[in-house]
C-alpha cells in the first residue's frame, strides 16, 4: 500500500515537472520568436482563401493623396465619430468642472491619433469599422492616455488646498471613493472602462483645471490657450512652469504624411471648425 502511494506521488511530481518544462520551453521560444510563422494573419488567411482579407493602409481619406491635413485622415474620421458618440459625457463633465467641452476634446484628439497611427493593425481591424475611441490599458490609461501615477497626482492636488494646482473645493467630491474601496484597483477601473468613458474625461478635465489654476496663481490665464494646455497635458505636471507666451510642444505625431507636435495637433483642432457645434469653447 505504501509502495503504491509512493509511486503515485512520484508520478504526480514527474507530471508537474514535465508541465513546468513544457511551459518554460514555450516561454523561451516565444521570447526568441522560435514559434513565429512568417507573414501576417491576413497573409496566412489569403493562402487558404485565395483572396486578400485586408485592405491597404492609406494616409488620407482621399486615396489619390499621399500627404494631407490631419482632419483629412482616416484616423481623424474615427476620432470624430468617437467624440460625437461621447458628446453627452463630455458635456456633463464640462458642466461639473467648468472646463470647456472643446478643451477637453482638444487633448483627446492628439492622444487618439497617436494611438491609432502607432497601432495600425488594431486601428484597421477594430476601431475604424466601429468608429469608437481606444481606451488604453497598459501604461497610459483611458481615452486621453493618463498614467496611473498622474491620476494619483490629480487626486492629491484636488484635496490639497495649499497646492498651486488646487482646483477648488467642488472638485474633490467628484472623485471621492466609497469607504473600504481598494483605491488602486478602483482608479485603474475608472480610467480603463471601455463601456463608460465618464471618469476618463473627468480626470482629463480636472488635470486641465489644475494646470489652469497653477498658471492663474502666477498671473497667467491659459484657460483658452490650447497650445499651453494640450502641451502641458502631454508633458505632465513636472514640466508646468508658468511664463509668458508658452509655445506648442510635446511628443511628435505623424499623420497624413505630416509631422506635428502633440500640442500643435490639439491646438489645430481647438481652433478649427471640426465639431464646433458639439464642442464649443
Amino acid at each position: 500500500m505504501k509502495l503504491t502511494i509512493k509511486k503515485i506521488s512520484v508520478g504526480i511530481v514527474i507530471i508537474f515537472a514535465l508541465i513546468g518544462f513544457f511551459f518554460a520551453v514555450v516561454f523561451v521560444g516565444m521570447q526568441f520568436g522560435l514559434f513565429n510563422v512568417r507573414g501576417s494573419i491576413a497573409e496566412r488567411n489569403q493562402f487558404f482563401t485565395g483572396a486578400a482579407t485586408s485592405t491597404p493602409t492609406y494616409p488620407c481619406v482621399d486615396q489619390s493623396k499621399t500627404v494631407c491635413e490631419w482632419n483629412e485622415t482616416p484616423e481623424f474620421v474615427v476620432v470624430n465619430g468617437g467624440l460625437t458618440k461621447d458628446a453627452s459625457i463630455i458635456t456633463r463633465v464640462a458642466g461639473e468642472t467648468r472646463v470647456t467641452p472643446r478643451m477637453i476634446a482638444s487633448v483627446v484628439v492628439p492622444e487618439q491619433i497617436r494611438f491609432f497611427t502607432s497601432e495600425r493593425e488594431v486601428f484597421k481591424r477594430y476601431f475604424e469599422p466601429l468608429k469608437i475611441l481606444g481606451s488604453l490599458s497598459q501604461f497610459s490609461l483611458g481615452v486621453s492616455g493618463i498614467k496611473q501615477e498622474t491620476a494619483q497626482k490629480i487626486e492629491e492636488y484636488a484635496l490639497d488646498k495649499t497646492s498651486p494646482f488646487y482646483p477648488g473645493e467642488d472638485i474633490a467630491p467628484l472623485i471621492s471613493y466609497k469607504e473600504g474601496t481598494n483605491h488602486d484597483e478602483e482608479l485603474y477601473n475608472r480610467l480603463t472602462d471601455a463601456k463608460d468613458h465618464y471618469y476618463s474625461y473627468l480626470y482629463t478635465a480636472i488635470f486641465i483645471k489644475e494646470l489652469d489654476s497653477q498658471w492663474k496663481a502666477s498671473g497667467f490665464d491659459i484657460s483658452q490657450n490650447p497650445d499651453a494646455i494640450v502641451t502641458l497635458f502631454n508633458l505632465g505636471f513636472q514640466k508646468s512652469q508658468p511664463k509668458n507666451d508658452p509655445l506648442s510642444g510635446g511628443a511628435t505625431i505623424i499623420t497624413g504624411g505630416k509631422k506635428y507636435t502633440y500640442g500643435e495637433l490639439g491646438a489645430d483642432f481647438y481652433r478649427s471648425n471640426e465639431l464646433r457645434d458639439i464642442f464649443p469653447n
